[in-house]
């Protein structure tokens, strides 16, 4: 609780400058707050998982189990970077071929005069 207590500062920008007013206005919240802090989050850590198995497996491996671990790291940092640059490149695709940056919602009026 007490790191939970540390790192609230940190995200308080975030929620002071949200000017929520409508329902669209919290589903613009949430994709940003995906957009511009889970998925550079996601990112730092499997690059970090990354290094911390380049340095397990060439620097201090001394035995060989050591080795292995780090190198399983290596495979499985490579992997999330695979699968994360993937989904990522799927989704601009369905974005870019369906026209949904710029879609916005349509409803039906009703004209009182007719």
């Amino acid at each position: 609780m007490k790191k939970f207590a540390l790192l609230l500062p940190a995200f308080l920008p975030v929620f002071a400058f949200a000017q929520i007013r409508n329902i669209t206005d919290v589903g613009s919240f949430i994709i940003d707050i995906i957009n511009n802090l889970l998925v550079p989050v996601l990112f730092a850590g499997a690059f970090l998982y990354f290094i911390w198995g380049v340095f397990q497996s060439f620097f201090m491996g001394k035995e060989e189990k050591d080795r292995k671990a780090g190198q399983q790291k290596i495979i499985w940092g490579l992997v999330a970077f695979f699968v994360m640059v993937s989904v990522w490149g799927l989704v601009n695709i369905l974005v870019n071929s369906v026209d949904l940056d710029s879609a916005q919602p349509s409803f039906p009026a009703i004209d009182p005069r007719r």
